[in-house]
């Protein structure tokens, strides 16, 4: 991917200065990942310079933050992600997610609304809000995107912002789903593509009610997986993985005993 400096130094301008531990974590792990991975980036163009924005990605792997954090830090935003409340648990950790403005999430409990709240603050403060539509790692045995949870949608539709879909791969080959010992040697490439954002002009302005959240998290989901074919250059599967409806905790990894279904 072609790198326009000028585009990068306005939209870091625009950001105003990371602070202390933003600086901390490029620092520590930007070098790492220029080494131990190659980069094949698409479509910085549609990522908006300033104002408050929805991203939105799969999720193959728990590497994926960190590289995806790595496509859009050098785009010249400073991403916000919603992240499973555990890390703020974790010693120096915490430290690092909090002082770099990451947005807690309680999954499956009754704090879930907090998040809502704080990335919709954050977008209307014109932050580069990150949401991962399924709200965990992909249970779909190809690691397509399976359905989506309404969450990026609602912050949307709340904000008017605007939603950029972007698809990735390659971070599963670094870090496979659940697995505690990355392969970094050869590096493996990281593709990440941006695509236009999602059409929800239609949708906006009209009560906010479940059957309008659906819609919009299918189109979301719709525009995540067709960048996902292009990268892949292979058909994407004709219904999409529903955990649910196969039996599959949302929750952990599937593949432990104690989980109903089939593991994925």
């Amino acid at each position: 991917m072609q790198v326009d400096r000028s585009r990068v130094r306005r939209a870091r301008a625009a950001s105003g200065p990371p602070g202390f531990w933003y600086r901390f974590a490029v620092v520590v792990l930007r070098p790492l990942l220029t080494v131990f991975t190659r980069r094949a980036w698409r479509g910085w163009e549609h990522i908006p310079e300033t104002g408050g924005v929805v991203v939105v990605t799969n999720h193959i792997s728990h590497a994926d933050p960190l590289t995806f954090a790595h496509f859009i830090y050098d785009s010249g935003r400073l991403p916000r992600f919603l992240a499973k409340a555990v890390l703020w648990e974790v010693p120096f950790v915490r430290w690092v997610v909090r002082g770099a403005g990451q947005i807690p999430v309680y999954r499956e409990s009754g704090n879930a609304g907090n998040a809502f709240s704080a990335a919709v603050a954050a977008v209307r403060r014109g932050e580069l809000v990150v949401i991962y539509p399924e709200a965990t790692l992909t249970r779909d045995p190809q690691l397509w995107p399976m359905a989506g949870k309404t969450g990026a949608a609602r912050v949307a539709l709340e904000t008017r912002a605007p939603v950029v879909p972007v698809a990735q791969w390659g971070p599963h080959e670094l870090l496979p789903p659940y697995a505690k010992r990355p392969h970094l040697i050869p590096p493996r490439t990281m593709h990440v593509v941006a695509g236009p954002p999602v059409s929800l002009d239609d949708l906006r302005g009209r009560p906010i009610d479940g059957a309008l959240l659906d819609e919009a998290t299918e189109r979301i989901m719709a525009a995540i997986t067709a960048l996902l074919a292009q990268v892949r250059s292979e058909p994407a599967p004709a219904v999409r993985f529903d955990a649910r409806r196969e039996g599959v905790a949302r929750v952990g990894d599937p593949r432990q005993p104690g989980f109903g279904g089939r593991s994925a």
